[in-house]
């Protein structure tokens, strides 16, 4: 489960008490925002590329907290890889 990423990594998602009562598209955006490129590896490796990508898009669509600069990053890294 993507929430035990967040259990082991509290840096992640400081501001929520049960991590894991967050949903796939809570921990991707927190994972997103917050981590780092190794901790974004292993929730790719837990999810799987192509479940990133479209939780990703979903992430995209709505007015969420996901910088500019991190948006076209992944953009990029999904266009490429998924």
């Amino acid at each position: 489960m993507i929430q035990d990423l967040l259990l082991k990594k509290p840096y992640l998602a400081w501001y929520v008490k049960d991590k894991r009562k967050l949903s796939k598209e809570a921990a991707v955006e927190a994972i997103l925002n917050y981590g780092t490129w190794q901790d974004f590896l292993e929730a790719e490796r837990i999810l799987g590329v192509k479940e990133m990508r479209s939780i990703f898009e979903e992430l995209k669509k709505k007015r969420g907290n996901l910088r500019v600069k991190t948006i076209n990053y992944f953009n990029l890294y999904f266009s490429k890889y998924a």
